[in-house]
């Protein structure tokens, strides 16, 4: 058998054109999986009332950080997958959840190599419904129809992967070298507190009152809430961060129901409006920098502390196209290809 990988990001607009930005989140918002109400709620949602407005408004933000290369995410994206392949000798192909390059186009980039064992590769530390199952879901509905004699082999989630700790652990101690802050937090992407409940496989564990978390269940393999907080434990216990000089918080709600709190946004008015003068934060359910990290954290996270008294606001890069992570993942796809261990 002939073995590539496919790595999956979340995707962007091809443009910062509102036409386009409408296009990507069409296609992002009708996911039964970001969105997860019926049909005919989602579709009266979306194409009656969010795609009449927010086109515009997420263009603006989009255009705020727009590289002269493209969107930042993909530009990123397309970097570590060079590099992998620099460091690898099985072809390596990347695809977008959203928008392009898609996941058809990136199996089929594979197929036409003579790939037919294929690792698939979800950029997401941590597991979500509207993250690493969309895509999965998705890869194997195209191999049943387009790519029958495919087969898969699905990362794990590496939420607590050693490697990953340490690499991200690294690049926060190496980017906040020398720069004051008293507070470091970890803003997670949020989502809405019924995702938590039906990604229990116990249907019983998750009940998200302070302490399920924390009690070992077999609800954490798919509980993103759990994974949150194991991160920031673990990546805090590496650094030897002191209690209290640390937190977790989520971003990014929609809609009025209940999100995973706290709200990043709240966090950094309450740390200002307490006398805080000096944050950091860092972002770790994405490994690419993106419009959650680079507009809405580094620029309206940044302007709401100083609305509030803040002083320095320090937001450390994502883990991008980092060489030590680069290596952790190139060797990560060596053992899946040459040892056939799970990565």
């Amino acid at each position: 058998m002939s073995k590539g990988v496919l790595l999956v990001n979340l995707g962007s607009p091809d443009s910062t054109d509102p036409k386009d930005v409408k296009r990507y989140l069409g296609e992002f918002l009708m996911d039964e999986r970001v969105i997860d109400v019926p049909y005919w709620a989602r579709t009266l949602l979306v194409k009656g009332i969010v795609l009449n407005t927010r086109p515009k408004q997420s263009a603006a933000a989009y255009q705020k950080i727009w590289w002269d290369e493209g969107s930042p995410l993909i530009v990123l994206s397309e970097r570590l997958q060079s590099k992998i392949n620099e460091n690898t000798s099985i072809p390596i192909s990347l695809a977008m959840r959203y928008g392009t390059p898609n996941i058809h186009d990136g199996l089929k980039g594979l197929h036409d190599q003579g790939v037919d064992e294929v690792l698939l590769f979800p950029l997401y530390p941590q597991f979500a419904m509207a993250t690493t199952e969309t895509i999965l879901v998705l890869a194997e509905e195209l191999r049943k129809k387009y790519f029958p004699e495919m087969s898969f082999t699905n990362v794990p989630s590496f939420y607590n992967h050693p490697d990953y700790v340490r690499t991200l652990a690294n690049s926060i101690s190496e980017y906040l070298e020398g720069k004051k802050f008293e507070h470091l937090l970890f803003s997670y992407h949020g989502v809405p507190e019924r995702h938590i409940r039906k990604s229990d496989i116990t249907n019983s564990h998750c009940k998200i009152d302070g302490s399920c978390c924390k009690t070992p269940s077999t609800a954490h393999q798919f509980c993103y809430r759990h994974q949150c907080f194991e991160t920031t434990r673990l990546v805090a216990e590496t650094l030897g961060l002191k209690p209290n000089t640390y937190s977790v918080s989520f971003q990014s709600r929609l809609g009025f129901d209940p999100w995973l709190k706290p709200y990043t946004d709240r966090t950094i008015e309450r740390f200002g409006k307490q006398g805080m003068k000096n944050l950091a934060i860092v972002t770790p359910a994405f490994v690419s920098d993106c419009l959650e990290t680079l507009e809405e954290i580094a620029m309206e996270g940044q302007e709401i502390f100083h609305e509030v008294g803040g002083d320095q606001f320090h937001v450390v890069p994502c883990l991008n196209d980092r060489e030590e992570w680069v290596k952790v993942l190139s060797r990560w796809i060596d053992e899946w290809a040459f040892q056939t261990v799970e990565a």
